[in-house]
């Protein structure tokens, strides 16, 4: 895996996630409308690399198995990156139509984004004109139903300020918590924005695996909290089965099956190789 790809003018060029990330637009699409570029949370370019990449491990098995050969695998960041601009992308390639960025708002579906409430903050929205009546109801509000001005979803596109303005107001006036008993079981689009803590004590955080307690015997407890497989197999139960590696604890094993001495290996610690 490589910043720009084994090819190329760029090849000789080191990989950063960051870097990747303004090079290959994503930086560009990401933050609010009218304000500055906005890196992600995470290192988004480079994760996202590593899952092509184990797709590719895959395929490239899989291919071995027809027909007996191996092969080299490039991922790069770069390329990576340009691949998830995906329906972005295909507006620019087949309409010229350059991207911007929106912050949480969707640039063709109003409303639908976050939206601040008394206490915190809530993303909801309707994705259609069914929803829109919906979401009016639920809000007491028949007349913005009823407004031809939003009446579907392009003339709310068209009067996005006019109504967002409404919407925001109206959302301001509860809580988190009561919003998301207004919108339960409404079938309607919506989640509370969660820290970080709030999402380790979901309760389908909890349902669904995804942290697990394993040994650990550099951790004063004796153990740690890692996190658990995001896919779920009918068959096949994922598990962690064993801890992190500490600093250098297969290096004589890994040597070794590369086909050094010991006498080798001590010759490496000696010159602080390893």
């Amino acid at each position: 895996m490589a910043g720009y790809g084994a090819s190329g003018p760029y090849a000789h060029r080191a990989g950063y996630d960051a870097i990747a990330a303004a090079e290959a637009g994503l930086l560009h699409i990401t933050g609010e409308k009218d304000g500055p570029p906005t890196r992600p949370g995470l290192g988004l370019t480079d994760m996202s690399t590593g899952l092509y990449l184990h797709g590719a491990i895959l395929a490239a098995l899989f291919a071995r198995q027809q027909n007996g050969k191996g092969q080299k695998i490039d991922a790069s960041l770069f390329e990576s990156q340009v691949s998830l601009l995906s329906n972005v992308a295909m507006s620019w390639l087949n309409g010229g139509v350059e991207a911007q960025r929106w912050g949480t708002e969707h640039p063709s579906i109003v409303p639908y984004q976050a939206f601040q409430t008394k206490d915190s903050y809530i993303v909801l929205g309707a994705t259609n004109d069914r929803q829109y009546q919906v979401l009016c109801r639920l809000m007491d509000r028949q007349d913005l139903a009823e407004d031809p001005l939003f009446a579907s979803n392009d003339a709310r596109v068209e009067n996005r300020d006019k109504l967002m303005k409404t919407l925001k107001a109206i959302v301001r006036q509860k809580s988190t918590d009561k919003w998301l008993q207004i919108l339960e079981g409404s079938g309607m689009p919506y989640g509370p924005i969660n820290t970080v803590e709030k999402v380790f004590s979901h309760p389908q955080t909890d349902a669904r695996g995804m942290v697990h307690n394993i040994p650990y015997s550099a951790a004063s407890s004796g153990q740690i909290k890692v996190l658990g497989f995001p896919v779920k197999f009918s068959e096949t139960r994922p598990q962690v089965r064993t801890a992190p590696p500490g600093l250098g604890e297969h290096t004589e094993t890994t040597l070794s099956e590369l086909g050094f001495t010991q006498h080798e290996v001590k010759e490496m610690r000696a010159n602080q190789i390893i």
